[in-house]
């Protein structure tokens, strides 16, 4: 069995209508400009409110993707 190395880096989406689509919406840009993706942990949810109301979800996702070292 070869040995894999995965890094894991943290983003921060958002979304005016769900913590779910937030938290979508880190991945899916994230999936633009990294290959190999694994697995997304949410690992903090929170909102951002102004004037008492919710004007965004925000979901902190850690994101693990395969490290491609030199050969």
């Amino acid at each position: 069995m070869t040995e894999s190395v995965y890094k894991i880096i943290e983003l921060v989406g958002t979304s005016s209508e769900s913590w779910e689509k937030a938290a979508a919406a880190a991945v899916e840009m994230a999936a633009h400009s990294l290959r190999d993706m694994r697995i997304a942990e949410v690992s903090q949810l929170d909102m951002q409110i102004e004037d008492g109301t919710i004007r965004l979800y925000r979901a902190k996702v850690k994101l693990s993707f395969k490290f491609e070292g030199r050969d």
